[in-house]
């Protein structure tokens, strides 16, 4: 379908807890083009972990005002309050935009937004270029969507008043049932037969038939993301969902804590402190910044499951203090307690 000339296209990155949403975005911010991207980040929680990664990328414009942080609330939830307003500051640009990239959270569907696009006081201006669903291949792979469904499953057999759905496998599939693209990422990570089993459940989840594109270490060429003109607003009525009857949802199944993440000797001794909080029974994702003893540099931490990513990404500032800080997302209810020890010990 084509679009307007006149519109800035956006492409919506959407997909659950560590599928690698973050890694893909920065990856596209390093490879433009011709293009000058915005990004627009939602966070869950209570400070901007992820426009923080990649505003301290070290890439070119990354902070000249082309990345903004919507940290209250799920943008699918608050559109109105925080996602127009955001969209008419990348508007105003000089030079504008050509390109515009909206990371959501790892909790928000992302119907809700691309309906958004379809309000007069935006829809002559924007467009959707693509819905692109970032996928955990490893984590499909073991036939499930996070890499803690044990824990899941026992919260829910200890409350009664639970029903039976999985609100974790529903974000999933809302998300993947308003795709244009599916990015499978992690396939570093797998074998052979480990791909066909990911892919193998993907089929299963995928309400009609989408483009499967294999990302290795966030790297997928921006000319199979960008540039797809779909104008995807105008299709989405014929995206069926689970939350399509609901005026609205909550989010009181998942909750996040900011914990500090003291000093360590080295990157090994951080990783470990990390990898033991990931091992808490309900919790799903970590990530954050740490300092390491007679190192300049500041250690960027990525976390899911016991799998825990981490390099140095840029020099501490003369000004900032050099103090870790540790985003700890999971189910409501896990052991915050135990993860403050986890990292002190």
């Amino acid at each position: 379908m084509s679009q307007a000339l006149d519109k800035v296209p956006c492409t919506i990155v959407t997909g659950f807890l560590g599928a690698g949403k973050t890694t893909l975005i920065r990856h596209l911010l390093e490879n433009p083009g011709s293009r000058r991207l915005a990004v627009i980040v939602n966070e869950f929680g209570d400070i901007g972990m992820d426009a923080a990664i990649l505003q301290g990328c070290g890439i070119p414009d990354c902070e000249d005002g082309r990345i903004i942080e919507l940290a209250n609330g799920c943008i699918c939830c608050t559109v109105a309050d925080d996602f127009v307003p955001t969209l008419d500051k990348l508007l105003a640009l000089n030079p504008r935009p050509d390109h515009i990239l909206i990371e959501t959270s790892g909790l928000a569907l992302p119907k809700p937004l691309v309906q958004a696009f379809q309000w007069p006081a935006i829809r002559s201006r924007v467009t959707v270029d693509g819905v692109i669903a970032v996928v955990d291949g490893a984590a499909l792979a073991e036939g499930r969507v996070a890499h803690d469904m044990d824990a899941l499953a026992a919260q829910r057999a200890d409350d009664e008043a639970l029903d039976h759905d999985n609100p974790v496998e529903e974000v999933f599939e809302d998300q993947v049932a308003c795709a244009d693209l599916i990015v499978l990422t992690k396939g570093d990570l797998l074998d052979a037969a480990s791909m066909r089993r990911a892919r193998a459940v993907l089929d299963a989840a995928l309400p009609r038939s989408v483009g499967i594109v294999e990302g290795r270490e966030g790297r997928v060429a921006p000319a199979l993301l960008l540039g797809l003109c779909i104008g995807t607003e105008t299709l989405i009525e014929g995206r069926p969902t689970h939350h399509d009857n609901e005026a609205d949802h909550d989010h009181e199944d998942f909750a996040s804590h900011v914990l500090a993440l003291p000093e360590c000797a080295d990157a090994k001794e951080l990783a470990a402190r990390v990898s033991a909080v990931c091992a808490i029974p309900g919790v799903l994702r970590a990530k954050g910044f740490g300092a390491v003893a007679d190192k300049p540099m500041r250690l960027l931490i990525q976390a899911v499951g016991t799998r825990v990513n981490h390099h140095f990404d840029r020099a501490w500032g003369t000004t900032e203090l050099r103090q870790g800080r540790l985003v700890v997302l999971g189910l409501h209810g896990f052991d915050v307690a135990a993860a403050e020890r986890a990292l002190a010990d």
